[in-house]
């Protein structure tokens, strides 16, 4: 297992269960989750993208299939134009 304590990831691919963050910042991750074992402590996340599969995608395909979640839209990215209205 790898310890990241304090640290800034950007870009970062990582899955879920190889990996211990304490006190860090994740920015524009992809985090890969399949339910075993974690640890995270004191962890910002921040425009990272979950991907769950295994046991973990299971679950979630149970919850929504029973109400226990319900769908969230996906959220659009608003860009904004560098030319100037006329």
């Amino acid at each position: 297992m790898t310890k990241y304590e304090g640290k800034t990831l950007t870009k970062a691919v990582l899955v879920i269960e190889e990996v211990c963050l304490i006190n860090c910042e994740l920015h524009d991750c992809d985090l890969f989750y399949s339910g075993g074992d974690f640890e995270l402590g004191n962890v910002k996340f921040e425009r990272c993208r979950w991907h769950f599969r295994g046991q973990a995608l299971k679950t979630i395909q149970l919850q929504h299939t029973i109400g226990m979640l319900k769908a969230m839209p996906i959220p659009v990215s608003l860009q904004t134009s560098a030319a100037k209205a006329n």
